[in-house]
């Protein structure tokens, strides 16, 4: 890296993901999950799993249990349908985010609401040290497209940051028992945008990752769809990612990540910050 303004870009590309068909779910793995193992793909910081599913209407995941992770979705269409042992049930669709710290442990069942598909990403990522097996909580947040648009939204956040609500529903993140930040963007054609990473408690280099949803339709071949060049705003390499790629971002204690739309569509985007 030539600076303290670098960020250095490892592409993760769409067709290489991990990948299943089963008819009723088409699914893709960010990271070694379900019988896709990859040992270069096990996690990053405090991310553990991005899987980018779509469910078919009238099926879904059955009843099961989670123990002492985070799990979050973010709803891209259709209408995702939650219930859990908490009494937790609710019907989720575009611009919503479901956080459930699962803790001691907790079941739940998610189904495709109503007759379309339900296109969703579900992300885990590992507790704070000493609170992975805290009481379980559930908690919904929603966004709107105007919300994210040709900005970073965040959605998700600490839930030990001073401006994040512990209440069920609020506006705001959604709180993690996790040292994990993320952001949803829309980003219109033609528009660029850029992102000055929270201050890092540790002195080495930060961890991010982006991944651009496959906005356009399910494609297990090379990517296509919405282009979007990825960088650091003052130097250093950029790449292009198109829809289902994504990137590990190594980032530099002053480096600020640029993000521009070059292709003729609007491009959907999430960035996670590990630290």
């Amino acid at each position: 890296m030539s600076s303290s303004r670098s960020i250095e870009i490892i592409p993760r590309e769409s067709a290489d993901r991990g990948q299943a068909d089963h008819g009723w779910l088409k699914t893709f793995h960010t990271f070694s999950f379900a019988s896709y193992h990859e040992s270069q793909h096990e996690s990053f910081g405090s991310l553990r799993v991005l899987n980018e599913d779509r469910v078919a209407s009238g099926t879904g995941f059955g009843t099961h249990s989670h123990r002492e992770f985070e799990i979050f979705s973010y709803v891209i269409s259709g209408e995702l349908e939650h219930q859990d042992s908490m009494g937790n049930t609710e019907v989720l669709s575009r611009g919503d985010v479901q956080m459930t710290s699962t803790g001691t442990g907790i079941s739940h069942s998610e189904k495709a609401h109503g007759p379309q598909e339900v296109h969703f990403c579900q992300i885990w990522a590992s507790a704070r040290p000493g609170e992975s097996r805290g009481k379980p909580a559930y908690f919904t947040r929603h966004f709107t497209d105007a919300d994210k648009r040709n900005k970073f939204r965040l959605i998700v956040a600490p839930s030990n940051s001073s401006d994040v609500s512990l209440a069920r529903e609020a506006d705001g993140p959604a709180p993690i028992r996790s040292e994990l930040r993320a952001y949803a963007s829309l980003v219109d054609p033609g528009v660029s945008i850029a992102h000055a990473f929270h201050p890092s408690r540790s002195p080495d280099l930060r961890k991010a990752y982006i991944h651009i949803v496959q906005r356009s339709g399910y494609n297990t071949g090379k990517a296509s769809g919405a282009r979007l060049r990825v960088g650091a705003k003052s130097e250093g390499p950029i790449i292009e990612l198109r829809e289902g790629d994504g990137a590990y971002l190594l980032v530099d204690k002053n480096a600020e990540l640029k993000v521009e739309n070059a292709g003729e569509v609007e491009a959907e985007f999430l960035l996670f910050d590990v630290e």
